[in-house]
């Protein structure tokens, strides 16, 4: 797309409200656009609505009109969790208008430097740490984007010495065309969104247009140790940057001495014990090696939250950080709400809440990250995983597994191949709250003092739920009030 001035007098069709939608309506409206907002809820349910007719701007609820999509649109901005299949969306592709996400109107927007998280897991506790570690070096970060607060809005707000820290999803990454981010980060790429992209390579296409318009002036940081990311290296324009658990690097930041990779079946206290005198180092590619901190003094546990904080560094380094000012954050960041969030003890148990683990990549790395017998609770939108790689995790790690939601019986197959003779299956109710309280009760009854339990669904919430910050939110209170 071009800038957004340049649609001036001209028609832009927002589609869906909810934050990004008005706040995207709003700077096109402002500049002179001629928008209309459409959502295929009914008027009540988009509280959105009074504040952008108050404006001035259209806006349609309660169902896709024909004519929405005409030959003289110019342009349609649609909420990224809308699928291309969508009536309107099909109807502006088969007339050549341009569709496009918030972040594409937002790059062009914002006079400060971008730097672009993404990847499967782990994007919301990298994408804050990155904030934390950028304000504490004197960079005045504002962090925005799929961590909640719209892109256009930042891009709005920001000056040129500051840096606007992205959380970017698949979904808003597909639609952009000209975006390109001073520091791109790709965390991982595992099997998820797959009923939204149809199939692997649409998804991870998607995902590496993070790097597509970055010049040799830019920085891409990758995941070494993860093969679909690493092989995207060949394609980079920008300056490499890697991040790794298991190599040391020439150029970028590692764990030294490495982990070993046949080691991820270890129980959490043994790996942490054999870790012990591991350093978080970092080369510029100068052959000097420099010592950032030891991993043991990381604020979060956890060997994925390792990988995290070098991801973290590794963008803020980028981003002109200074070494020494990290440390101190990277000791007392203790995570973001949801993500393997302590919640309580109650008689000797620990109960951990990792709502935020949508699929069964981000649930396998928590059930590592702490110490063993654990007690899960899982279970959610069924997206069309057999759930079969949770197999060796469930026979090696768990003591017992309560499932709930369109994938119980899925997840409870998976239970029983593995040999797992603790399991309970709530059934299904109108009522969601109170389906999770008794996922909560049945896993209290099976853990002993020692024990964990832990929410870490495998799946989305949206079966039972509005969202994974309310299915953890019942969490907690169920949590809390044993």
């Amino acid at each position: 797309m071009n800038h957004p001035a340049s649609y001036k007098g001209r028609k832009v069709v927002v589609l869906g409200l909810a934050r990004s939608g008005v706040s995207v309506a709003k700077v096109f409206h402002q500049l002179g656009a001629q928008v209309t907002v459409n959502d295929k809820k009914e008027r009540e349910l988009c509280p959105e609505a009074d504040e952008l007719t108050a404006l001035g701007i259209s806006v349609l609820c309660g169902f896709h009109p024909d004519d929405l999509i005409t030959e003289d649109t110019a342009l349609l901005i649609k909420n990224p969790g809308i699928p291309y299949s969508a009536s309107p969306v099909k109807r502006a592709l088969e007339l050549d208008v341009e569709v496009i996400t918030e972040v594409e109107a937002a790059y062009w927007l914002s006079p400060a430097p971008i730097i672009g998280i993404t990847g499967s897991n782990g994007k919301t506790t990298t994408t804050t740490w990155i904030g934390k570690l950028l304000e504490a070096a004197g960079k005045e970060p504002i962090v925005a984007g799929n961590i909640g607060r719209p892109l256009c809005e930042a891009a709005l707000e920001a000056a040129e010495d500051q840096w606007i820290v992205a959380e970017l999803s698949s979904f808003q990454l597909k639609g952009t065309d000209s975006f390109r981010p001073r520091v791109a980060l790709l965390l991982n790429i595992a099997e998820t969104h797959l009923d939204y992209h149809g199939n692997m390579d649409d998804y991870v296409n998607s995902k590496a247009k993070l790097f597509d318009n970055q010049t040799a002036e830019d920085v891409a940081v990758i995941n070494w140790d993860d093969s679909e990311c690493k092989a995207l290296s060949d394609l980079l324009a920008a300056q490499l940057f890697p991040f790794s658990l298991y190599e040391r690097l020439d150029t970028g930041v590692f764990i030294d001495p490495p982990y070993e990779r046949h080691s991820e079946g270890l129980q959490a206290s043994e790996a942490e014990t054999a870790s012990d005198s591991r350093q978080i180092v970092y080369n510029f590619g100068d052959g000097v090696k420099k010592t950032i901190l030891p991993v043991d003094e990381l604020g979060i546990p956890g060997r994925h939250n390792a990988a995290n904080a070098l991801a973290a560094i590794a963008a803020c380094l980028a981003a002109g950080a200074q070494p020494e000012r990290l440390e101190e954050p990277l000791r007392t960041f203790r995570g973001v709400e949801h993500r393997l969030e302590f919640v309580r003890e109650r008689n000797g148990v620990n109960y951990y809440n990792d709502s935020k683990a949508t699929n069964p990549a981000a649930t396998a790395m928590s059930v590592r990250s702490l110490p063993a017998p654990v007690v899960l609770i899982a279970g959610g939108l069924d997206r069309g995983s057999d759930y079969m790689e949770l197999v060796p995790l469930f026979r090696d790690r768990l003591k017992g597994l309560v499932v709930f939601g369109e994938t119980r019986e899925k997840l409870a197959r998976a239970a029983e191949l593995a040999g797992l003779s603790r399991v309970e299956i709530v059934e299904p109710s109108e009522d969601a709250e109170s389906v999770l309280q008794q996922a909560v009760k049945q896993a209290a009854a099976m853990a002993e003092q020692g024990d964990t339990v832990l929410l870490s669904p495998a799946c989305a919430s949206w079966d039972m739920f509005a969202s994974y910050e309310q299915r953890g939110r019942i969490f907690k209170d169920s949590a809390h009030t044993l």
